[in-house]
């Protein structure tokens, strides 16, 4: 008796993607990089592995979360705080103020380890309420207020830096230059050519970035162990003004990794495009990058994307409503490989569909699934 589970095939023309009813999580592979750019990557630490981030402390701070750099800042300041206020209270035990009232403190009114933690919070925090003050009678006194007042110059500089640092992260900007949730596949000057879109959504635009593509893949060994490849995609115009949407196009022509590959290969294929943009940010001059990945079920055959551009009167006017949007057009369902060797026409007015290039003959024609009249038919 077959022991194998049957599966159920849906095929979506909407997107050219398949999807697989049944064995939904079974093959699944983790992404390389998430949609919003980041890496699933958990590092396994090794013993001493804190060196480097106390070595490098600054960035340590800027790059930790918020609610810990919160936490961490208010411990600073709580234990400084009780750090003097202790050694003040031993100032004040060992001079005997605690003990006889009628001595001359050192510190006026401060008499307990409630009122030496107030003087210090209120010497810290430069409050000066006026009610304890020092007086000339203990040098160790004036000596650790000299240290203390140095000491919060010196923390409220690190807190400020690393406040200012955070809220200037490059990844804050990065979130306002964003990549279309999917690329796609068409003709461009009879050639197919892979395409995206890139965007500045806010309204002081970035004058100068370099774009870049790479097609990431890995396999899994034997032994368990993964082995990631790295190919360099080429890109037309890397260096982009982007005072406008731009559209960014890898031609699919020899040399090119997805050379060989259609719209049913791409189904059977398990690789991720990484794209990036770098660029400085025009406010506060530092350098950003924005980043994302497809995957082939993020690749629409035969789609373009729509237009978001208009000329108005005094301005240009961008829809970026439509920035994700895409629409049909005719476009063989054969790989970039197969189109050159059987010289497939594209020229011609086509209608709205995908076409489909079909047996031995070198036939376009429409995709079955889709109504309309035969484009053209040359035989060999």
């Amino acid at each position: 008796m077959s022991t194998e589970r049957s599966e159920q095939v849906i095929i979506d023309t909407n997107f050219t993607t398949i999807h697989t009813l049944g064995r939904k999580n079974e093959g699944r592979r983790l992404r390389y990089m998430q949609k919003d750019g980041r890496f699933p990557v958990v590092f396994q630490k090794a013993p001493g592995y804190w060196t480097p981030y106390l070595m490098d402390i600054f960035t340590t701070l800027v790059e930790i979360r918020w609610r810990v750099t919160l936490l961490g800042f208010s411990l600073s300041y709580i234990l400084s705080w009780l750090f003097f206020g202790l050694c003040y209270w031993l100032i004040a035990k060992v001079h005997g103020d605690i003990d006889d009232v009628s001595n001359s403190p050192c510190v006026e009114n401060v008499r307990g380890f409630t009122g030496a933690f107030m003087f210090s919070m209120e010497t810290q925090a430069t409050i000066g309420y006026g009610f304890r003050g020092m007086t000339e009678n203990c040098m160790v006194a004036i000596i650790l207020v000299t240290v203390q007042d140095v000491f919060s110059c010196l923390l409220d500089t690190i807190v400020i830096g690393i406040v200012v640092a955070k809220m200037a992260s490059a990844r804050k900007r990065a979130q306002t230059v964003g990549f279309s949730s999917c690329a796609v596949v068409n003709l461009r000057d009879g050639v197919l050519c892979l395409s995206w879109r890139l965007g500045d959504f806010r309204g002081n635009h970035i004058l100068g970035g370099v774009a870049k593509a790479m097609l990431v893949r890995y396999m899994i060994q034997p032994g368990g162990s993964v082995v990631m490849s790295y190919q360099d995609v080429h890109i037309q115009d890397r260096d982009i003004v982007l005072a406008t949407p731009a559209t960014i196009v890898h031609k699919l022509e020899p040399g090119s990794p997805l050379y060989s590959m259609g719209p049913d290969d791409l189904l059977g294929e398990d690789f991720e495009l990484v794209v990036s943009f770098t660029y400085n940010g025009d406010s506060t001059g530092i350098l950003h990058q924005s980043r994302t990945s497809y995957t082939p079920a993020d690749i629409r055959w035969g789609q373009r994307f729509q237009d978001m551009l208009k000329l108005g009167k005094k301005n240009y006017k961008v829809d970026y409503a439509l920035f994700n949007v895409t629409t049909w057009v005719p476009v063989p369902l054969l790989s970039a490989e197969e189109l050159d060797r059987r010289g497939c026409p594209v020229e011609g007015s086509l209608s709205r569909g995908p076409l489909v290039a079909l047996g031995k003959r070198n036939t376009c024609r429409r995709n079955p699934h889709n109504t309309g009249e035969v484009m053209q038919q040359t035989s060999l």
